[in-house]
């Protein structure tokens, strides 16, 4: 008989656990609270860069250890999608594996041998080199790092392809805000709530998002590019058919619905520096949202009777929940601890 486990939040972290648990056999039901993958979850709003060693500039080592095997993780649950002959499967792609070209300005490069100093596994490159990467970035910089095994993916078409196939492998979800305490009392329950959880996760905090999505057919770049900027990281990440996510603050408050003006000017203004046709951009959409993060910005699994709880993935969603659900599955079906390990690391 099937083990029936309840997953509150159909958020990345939601998702990627009921993708390993579905895997392992479980007879899964997923609560969530909007109707599918939308706005109302955190993981609308993300970047989508599977980048481990650049998030390592401030994150601490195991952030990056557990980050590395993310792509693959991705990859292979898309071609799930793509073999089960899922509609739009197909758009969302394979994970994009072109790396990161991280670049700045001449007024800035002592923030790239900051950069150069806390990352590891790239290669420098001068302006010829950044030209030959992104011919639309040629003579515009003259340093940069290029981070070669990092890759990136399209977060919404990739929940959505995920969500679809564990509909067609049986996962029920019902859209209801439940509390993890009723339902833990018909079984195991798995809380990814995100910031929901705050009432019963005293430290955990908000930390408020901004970013731009973006069309602008004048400008071809295939891969995240990262600008060095002193005081917030931006970075501009390609959609396809000339779409690009421009993003993103960081800002220590979970409230405010709206972007702030000086947050949308200073992503423009980045833009623009990057390549002056990007002024010219429609502006899609302004996205804001509040990542749930620890003190430490360290997610962390724990227990507490029929309740596991997954939080804290701040900025690094779609990098870390693929291990975080493996290291779910591994307590539940080989009783292993809830200890960040980098055992699910490559």
């Amino acid at each position: 008989m099937s083990l029936k486990i309840s997953i509150i939040g159909g958020g990345v972290a939601g998702l990627c656990v009921a993708r390993e648990l579905v895997d392992r056999g479980a007879d899964i039901t997923l609560y969530e609270r909007g109707d599918g993958v939308g706005k109302h979850a955190c993981s609308w709003w993300a970047g989508g860069m599977l980048a481990p060693y650049c998030e390592g500039e401030t994150a601490e080592d195991i952030v990056v250890q557990l980050g590395l095997k993310a792509a693959d993780w991705w990859q292979k649950s898309v071609k799930k999608g793509i073999k089960s002959g899922q509609k739009g499967a197909e758009k969302a792609q394979k994970v994009q594996k072109n790396g990161t070209l991280v670049v700045s300005l001449a007024r800035d490069h002592a923030d790239l041998e900051r950069f150069t100093r806390r990352t590891r596994c790239f290669t420098r490159v001068g302006a010829d080199e950044i030209g030959r990467l992104e011919p639309d970035l040629k003579d515009r910089f003259s340093k940069g790092l290029f981070f070669e095994s990092e890759a990136h993916l399209s977060p919404r078409e990739v929940m959505t392809t995920l969500r679809e196939l564990l509909v067609f492998e049986g996962v029920k979800f019902i859209r209801d805000e439940v509390e993890p305490e009723l339902i833990a009392k018909d079984g195991l329950t798995i809380d990814c709530r995100g910031l929901a959880a705050k009432d019963s996760l005293a430290d955990l905090r908000g930390v408020k998002g901004e970013m731009l999505m973006l069309s602008c057919l004048d400008v071809s770049i295939s891969r995240p590019i990262r600008l060095l900027h002193p005081r917030i990281p931006i970075y501009i990440v390609p959609r396809g058919d000339g779409i690009y996510m421009l993003g993103a603050t960081m800002i220590e408050s979970s409230g405010g619905k709206y972007a702030t003006a000086r947050s949308v000017l200073e992503l423009l203004s980045a833009a623009y520096a990057l390549n002056p046709a990007f002024g010219e951009a429609e502006i899609l959409e302004i996205g804001v949202d509040s990542r749930p993060a620890y003190p430490d910005n360290i997610p962390r699994l724990t227990r507490d009777g029929n309740i596991i709880s997954i939080n804290g993935l701040y900025r690094h969603g779609f990098l870390l929940a693929p291990a975080m659900a493996q290291m779910v599955a591994a307590h539940i079906f080989e009783n292993k601890s809830l200890e960040m390990k980098h055992e699910y690391s490559a």
